[in-house]
């Protein structure tokens, strides 16, 4: 059994460590609204679909001057074999804030922190920073 959402993450880190600044990802909902999120964190440039490829979609990292991207590591947290789930009380908070936990809730997928606010827990898919 493989997990799709493992494999996006590894794809990102993949190009992080060779710093190929396009990475092509096979399309679902799920992974596109993580992807989404990742943008509107600024931890990455852009999530576009393609026209001409409509089964895939692609993540554009940016890079500063010092050729340092903003994400610096992805980690996936509930996997299929270990489901993790956390109460509104008990949302992980990563790096101290520095960074974002991708929360898959009833009301959508979200950061941690908009978790939080809405009151509500869910199944802790990624952590990012």
């Amino acid at each position: 059994m493989t997990d799709p959402i493992a494999d996006m993450l590894t794809r990102i880190r993949n190009s992080l460590l060779i710093h190929e600044s396009v990475v092509r990802i096979p399309f679902s909902n799920m992974k596109y609204t993580i992807a989404k999120i990742l943008k509107n964190e600024g931890f990455i440039g852009s999530v576009e679909r393609l026209d001409r490829d409509p089964r895939s979609f692609v993540v554009r990292i940016e890079y500063g001057k010092d050729s340092e991207a903003a994400l610096r590591d992805l980690r996936r947290v509930s996997k299929p074999g270990r489901r993790v789930y956390a109460s509104k009380e008990s949302l992980p908070r990563v790096l101290n804030g520095q960074g974002i936990a991708i929360i898959s809730t009833s009301s959508g997928i979200m950061t941690d922190k908009e978790a939080r606010k809405r009151k509500v827990g869910g199944e802790v898919l990624c952590e990012v920073w």
